[in-house]
């Protein structure tokens, strides 16, 4: 049985050359990059050389991007950290309501410190608007977190105009973006969009799991939440992961390199999928027009979806339910969207990845049919 793999904004199938020179890392380059000796700062080189390339990526000076475990860690570290950093200036936090589950929990915790928090619900497009945003603002917000593109119906907010009118508002706010979904897969200039903060992560764009990073503007703070070292400035003391750092590097300059072509894989894909189940009853598409075409929501009312997954795995196709990291609960984004119940409940993320051929839409297709033929009687 073939595997059709559509489950690549959970995790990708990591890049030959980034595998091998993880490989070389551990092996050959096994030097700790603190240490003085020769062995050490050949691993420094090879380690910045990494910072560059993912640096370069972003569109950001490598000076300020600083190595986390990945994602998660990047954005408790500037939600938590950023917004205590700017304390004594105001207690309040702006999230969206339908990020990722490391900025909302980030949000949470800092509840539990005295912090007020809003969650800002996303329009019918699943787009957070600069004018809601500007409402949301006062003289006491001291930190906004919008990601750039979300994670489970790919809708692509406007990042540049959201922060624009947040700081119009109030100067002194940080803005935070997670562009752990959008890095390398659409062109991003983050220092021209004018945010403060930035979380991207490897093992989205081919790279290894266990490793991320976050860039802070140059005058931006945030306080650590890890001590112990003098590495990455202090601000995430630690042995850097230096193989994985390796791969991190090499992914970010690969994807960087064929971005244009999967771009239009991916927009080709999309149509692709829409236009094989648009006729088809009982579909509905959670994702909006103008969404990243990497990733499309889908529901299939009357089937739930742990059924629907399972269904599918079972014919070597795999997709997901929402969020990797929810680990099966329902929704919030869709949720924030407004959907029922029911739509929740039977949604399915289908997210492509360089690998994906059009021939793995037509198995994909074929087989939710099935499912509803065999599941809905």
């Amino acid at each position: 049985m073939k595997e059709i793999y559509l489950d690549n904004s959970a995790t990708t199938r990591v890049y030959d050359e980034a595998a091998k020179l993880a490989f070389d890392v551990m092996t050959e380059y096994y030097g700790n990059p603190s240490s003085l000796h020769s062995k050490g700062i050949e691993a420094e080189k090879i380690m910045e050389e990494a910072r560059k390339n993912i640096a370069s990526a972003l569109g950001v000076d490598p000076d300020g991007l600083y190595f986390t475990s990945g994602g998660t860690e990047a954005n408790n570290l500037a939600v938590i950290g950023g917004a205590l950093a700017k304390k004594r200036r105001g207690n309040k936090v702006i999230v969206s309501a339908y990020e990722h589950d490391s900025v909302i929990k980030s949000a949470k915790q800092l509840e539990t410190m005295g912090f007020s928090v809003t969650y800002l619900a996303p329009d019918e497009n699943g787009i957070i608007t600069p004018a809601s945003l500007f409402d949301a603002v006062d003289d006491k917000t001291v930190l906004v977190s919008v990601m750039t593109v979300n994670n489970e119906i790919g809708a692509i907010n406007p990042i540049k105009e959201l922060c624009a009118a947040a700081k119009r508002k109030n100067p002194e706010v940080v803005f935070h973006t997670d562009a752990v979904q959008a890095f390398c897969k659409m062109p991003m200039r983050a220092e021209k969009l004018g945010v403060d903060l930035v979380t991207v992560t490897a093992h989205k764009i081919g790279g290894p799991k266990g490793v991320g990073a976050l860039w802070i503007k140059k005058g931006a703070r945030v306080l650590p939440n890890h001590f112990g070292g003098e590495q990455e400035k202090q601000l995430r003391p630690g042995t850097q992961a230096m193989p994985l750092i390796a791969a991190f590097g090499k992914a970010a300059e690969l994807s960087v390199n064929g971005m244009k072509d999967f771009r239009e894989r991916m927009s080709m894909l999309e149509s692709y999928l829409k236009n094989s189940v648009k006729d088809v009853d009982g579909i509905v598409l959670n994702s909006k027009e103008g969404a990243l075409p990497a990733i499309v929501n889908i529901s299939v009312p009357g089937i739930r979806s742990e059924i629907m997954l399972h269904y599918l795995e079972n014919r070597g196709i795999y997709v997901s339910s929402g969020s990797a990291c929810a680990l099966g609960a329902k929704s919030h984004v869709l949720a924030a969207m407004g959907y029922d119940s029911a739509r929740i409940d039977s949604a399915v993320r289908i997210s492509f990845g360089r690998d994906t051929e059009k021939e793995d839409i037509d198995e994909l297709v074929a087989a939710i049919k099935d499912a509803m033929s065999e599941l809905c009687r």
